[in-house]
């Protein structure tokens, strides 16, 4: 990164770690504003009243936690396949792919299409291992 100019994949990082603070917020959007005695969202208990939740809002805070559980493996191949030297375009390449499958993977995940969702979620997976190997060099 030269300057202060972000490249491609430090946004793409970026994308990868704010998504699951969206899924959330779609998660709990529903008890936005309301009070707690009638359903509304309870900051004081956040996990046991998203808990409680069924449908897509269920299903956006099961993303919530899968967004979080693949974001290290993406942040640790971004940088070792940096370290490695990686083409900076390829890598920004494959980093916008894998954000925009973790995308779809959200969007099949809440409208409940559980095996587009698996498909994508693979996708993901094999893109986020072509960025982890995209550094190293044939021997």
């Amino acid at each position: 990164m030269t300057g202060s100019v972000f490249s491609v994949v430090y946004w793409c990082v970026l994308l990868a770690a704010i998504m699951p603070i969206l899924c959330a917020g779609m998660a709990k959007s529903n008890g936005f504003g309301k009070p707690v005695s009638e359903g509304g969202y309870d900051n004081g208990m956040p996990r046991q009243w998203l808990a409680g939740q069924s449908g897509w809002r269920a299903r956006a805070n099961a993303a919530q936690s899968n967004c979080f559980e693949a974001l290290p493996f993406f942040i640790g191949a971004v940088a070792l396949a940096q370290h490695a030297g990686a083409d900076a375009a390829r890598l920004d390449t494959l980093a916008a792919v894998y954000v925009i499958l973790r995308v779809v993977y959200v969007g099949l995940y809440i409208t409940d299409q559980a095996n587009a969702r698996s498909l994508a979620w693979s996708l993901a997976l094999a893109t986020n291992i072509a960025i982890l190997f995209s550094g190293s060099s044939p021997a």
